[in-house]
């Protein structure tokens, strides 16, 4: 289970159209695991009902700071002493406002300035329109809710529901829940700068057709997505996949193994942690060529010549800042058979301190893996599990190798 699994959430809704996707978030914290009590405003209750709030959630709707199901008549004192975080989303201008005075005139906001400042965070979700967004006295109010210790999410740019496009959106349900993983995850990579590869590399043999391989990219983007909710800064140069950006993650695209190079060199000065999870061809064609090869009929195969590509983990592994040990080098190994053979001799022959090993055909695509850690002392599995949590189980093994000098 991930970070959220046992957590207790307090969901607040203040007035906006974003309260549509409260119902989305409520409905994803509870699958991760949480339990979700929310609490709403009046103004909220114009644009979603209570029911469907209880219904996703599983628990009644607070709604007024007189409701009498509590036996002491102190909702406010009591929803907040229960909660490890209160989450509002959508937190309107008019809502921050109130936050930043300490006006407590209903009950989300009685609640807010009710709780425990020292063990319930509070993480607010803006949503207003661009120029309600933009206006100085907003700009003014998020900046003093952040010294005051509130963390205000960014904001989604895009199209708004009085039509026009701009910044102010509330970020989608899942960028929400990502930053709420993070905060309840341990920051065992402060302070760090991680660069990732991921994905295949692919290798043209003529503008359509070219040389890949299996690899989804989903092992490499959940271990970037791990890193970064641990506290890390993090790089992610990715091979040609379609998957979305972990949030808070700097991607970079790329295509071959040559443009996978050139991307991690411009990068890897900066960082102090590199994973190499990307699968790289070990070949490419002499030349590709420039328009499409054809069939003639003849029966006869092309001649195809093939080079060897620069070895991306080897080079930065040889390093000076690596071989000072300034720069943490960890390796991946994709084997379809002799696992624990194969692994061990990568990791000596690349130079790195660590490999990671799997059986590509078993993991390829798959939401699933399991992982077989190799280093000079021997081999530790991690057993099957999702990507997510193995990628968090990765990162914070990385975390206790990493040397002095660096953590």
């Amino acid at each position: 289970m991930g970070t959220l699994a046992g957590k207790h959430l307090v969901l607040g809704l203040s007035g906006g159209i974003a309260c549509y996707k409260a119902a989305e978030l409520c409905r994803a914290l509870v699958k991760a695991g949480a339990t979700v009590q929310v609490v709403m405003t009046e103004a909220a209750e114009h644009f979603i009902t209570a029911v469907t709030l209880q219904a996703l959630s599983g628990r009644p709707v607070y709604t007024s700071q007189w409701d009498s199901r509590e036996g002491n008549n102190m909702a406010h004192i009591n929803l907040g002493r229960e909660a490890d975080a209160i989450v509002v989303a959508p937190a309107s201008a008019d809502f921050m406002a109130k936050l930043l005075h300490g006006r407590a005139d209903d009950l989300l906001s009685l609640m807010c300035l009710a709780r425990p400042l020292e063990r319930v965070p509070l993480v607010v979700a803006p949503a207003m329109n661009r120029e309600m967004w933009a206006n100085p006295a907003t700009q003014r109010n998020v900046a003093q809710l952040r010294a005051d210790g509130v963390r205000v999410l960014d904001v989604g740019q895009g199209d708004q529901a009085c039509g026009e496009t701009g910044d102010g959106r509330m970020l989608e349900a899942d960028e929400i829940e990502q930053d709420l993983e993070a905060l309840f995850t341990p920051q065992l990579l402060a302070g760090q700068r991680v660069l990732v590869t991921a994905g295949p590399t692919y290798e043209a043999i003529d503008p359509v057709r070219g040389i890949t391989n299996l690899s989804s990219g989903k092992m490499g983007f959940a271990i970037a997505r791990a890193a970064r909710m641990a506290g890390a800064q993090v790089t992610l140069v990715a091979g040609p996949v379609s998957l979305p950006t972990p949030r808070g993650v700097q991607r970079v695209d790329v295509r071959s193994a040559r443009e996978m190079l050139q991307a991690v060199q411009q990068h890897v000065d900066a960082a102090s942690v590199f994973i190499s999870t990307a699968a790289v061809a070990d070949w490419r064609p002499q030349s590709a060529a420039e328009q499409k090869i054809k069939k003639d009929g003849s029966g006869q195969t092309p001649a195809l010549a093939f080079v060897e590509n620069p070895d991306i983990l080897a080079t930065v592994a040889q390093s000076p800042r690596a071989q000072s040990g300034q720069l943490f080098c960890v390796g991946f190994a994709a084997e379809s058979h002799d696992l624990l053979a194969h692994a061990t001799a990568k990791r000596e022959r690349k130079g790195v301190p660590l490999l990671v090993g799997n059986i590509g055909p078993s993991t390829f695509g798959q939401d699933d893996n399991a992982l077989l850690l190799v280093d000079a002392s021997g081999a530790r599995e991690l057993p099957r599990a999702a990507k997510t949590e193995l990628a968090q189980a990765l990162v914070q093994d990385i975390a206790r190798r990493l040397p002095p000098k660096i953590h």
